[in-house]
């Protein structure tokens, strides 16, 4: 699962926070300098089964690195984070959904947008419903973090498993009934 964002979004904390059920919150995060891989399992919301992430948590600043283009090759599922101070990182986002879907064509990827930062409440510049509406836009669900107050951060991470699971699911009955 490709985690995509620019620098200093809350990527790395969001990653981190989730593989350690919210036990710590690391103020001075030092910033992705290349390719960090998290694995977690966690259980699929609704059912019995579970989904063993592994998380490719890159720099932000990667967006061509040669490494990104084979971990990109057939990823799963797509989590973009932006800092909901930060119109830049939101309006880039775009550029990575762009990336992606060049790299994975005639791919289903699932995938969410996550707004991060809300705790900076005086301070944020892309609203809820304007966040929204991009992501139904481009097929993606939509949820929003603050890392820093450990509110939300799993929520990104359940939605996924359940778009991963509903995936896994629909490509067993097809392959089903190919027999």
């Amino acid at each position: 699962m490709p985690g995509k964002c620019d620098p200093a979004v809350g990527k790395s904390a969001l990653a981190q926070m989730f593989r350690n059920d919210g036990a710590h919150f690391q103020k001075n995060y030092t910033l992705t300098t290349g390719i960090e891989l998290l694995v977690k399992a966690i259980s699929v919301p609704e059912t019995s089964d579970s989904v063993e992430f592994f998380i490719f948590d890159s720099a932000g600043k990667d967006l061509f690195s040669e490494m990104l283009e084979k971990l990109w090759e057939q990823p799963n599922v797509l989590c973009l984070v932006y800092d909901v101070t930060n119109e830049q990182s939101f309006n880039n986002c775009a550029k990575w959904l762009e990336k992606l879907r060049a790299q994975a064509v005639g791919m289903h990827i699932p995938g969410v947008l996550v707004g991060n930062k809300t705790d900076l409440v005086g301070r944020r510049v892309v609203e809820q419903k304007q966040a929204q509406e991009w992501a139904d836009k481009h097929g993606l669900e939509y949820c929003e973090t603050s890392v820093k107050e450990m509110k939300n951060f799993e929520a990104p991470f359940n939605i996924l498993a359940k778009s991963f699971h509903q995936l896994y699911k629909e490509k067993v009955e097809t392959f089903h009934s190919l027999a």
